[in-house]
């Protein structure tokens, strides 16, 4: 499926979300934003059976952050950016947040601004090995966005985020993965080939399950202990009373593989 600046092709379980406009290396603008949540709606329709997401980029690299182009929809002197971000990028971060299945980000080159902020939204993040990532706020007179203010100070620390934001150091995929912001790192020629292994299997797994483990683990940030163990045992309730908690059962007891539906 074909959408402004973005694509969808759904194989089998696995919805594959490219951001396409690769001649500006897939540099976020109003129309992809559109696109990827026109994407969204058919990853979230129960008919299309998708249950998990995969997001990659056209061409030579993952996401050049925002469109700077004056016709390209990303922040520029003569508009507001805070009310760009928030009635354009927010609300396409909100929703991949509240995915209720797995997403797997497959970063296939540059990630750079709000680039690596859809990047790190991944539950699992793989690199190239050419890859790397760039907090490029600094160099245009902008402060991180895409949440990355957030995100970042919580998976590596506020030092290694300060010293990313402040600097706009280039961080290569091998570094990244030593600094666990990433999970994994494959050769190129591997990286998409690798992403879909991955998706795979994690469709065909109790997405049920799977989707509140995400929602678990972002809202933990936030929570007291006390707050994680009351959520914990909500979401437990839901898990348990799925259909693929009898079947995990089932085939435990007959010590036999699983087939969870998702349901």
């Amino acid at each position: 499926m074909e959408f402004e600046r973005a694509k969808l092709d759904i194989d089998g379980p696995v919805g594959i979300v490219t951001l396409n406009h690769p001649e500006v290396m897939n540099a976020v603008s109003a129309e992809m934003l559109g696109g990827l949540m026109k994407a969204l709606d058919q990853i979230e329709d129960p008919k299309n059976g998708v249950r998990c997401m995969l997001m990659t980029g056209a061409g030579r690299g993952f996401c050049a952050g925002a469109n700077l182009q004056p016709s390209g929809g990303g922040p520029s002197g003569s508009r507001d950016a805070g009310s760009v971000l928030e009635t354009q990028y927010h609300p396409f971060l909100r929703r991949l947040r509240e995915l209720p299945i797995p997403f797997v980000t497959a970063v296939n080159g540059a990630a750079a601004g709000v680039g690596m902020s859809f990047a790190l939204m991944g539950d699992l993040v793989l690199c190239a090995r050419s890859a790397y990532f760039l907090q490029a706020f600094r160099r245009i007179g902008l402060i991180p966005d895409g949440g990355s203010t957030w995100i970042l100070p919580r998976l590596i620390g506020k030092a290694r985020a300060m010293e990313l934001s402040l600097l706009g150091e280039k961080l290569p995929a091998e570094k990244a993965l030593e600094w666990g912001l990433i999970n994994r790192v494959f050769d190129d020629a591997e990286l998409i080939g690798k992403a879909k292994e991955f998706a795979r299997d994690l469709a065909s797994g109790p997405t049920v399950a799977l989707g509140l483990i995400r929602r678990l683990y972002w809202e933990s940030a936030d929570n007291t202990y006390e707050e994680q163990l009351n959520l914990e045992r909500q979401m437990q309730r839901k898990a348990g009373s799925s259909a693929d908690f009898g079947e995990g059962v089932r085939a435990f007891l007959e010590k036999r593989p699983a087939k969870f539906k998702g349901e």
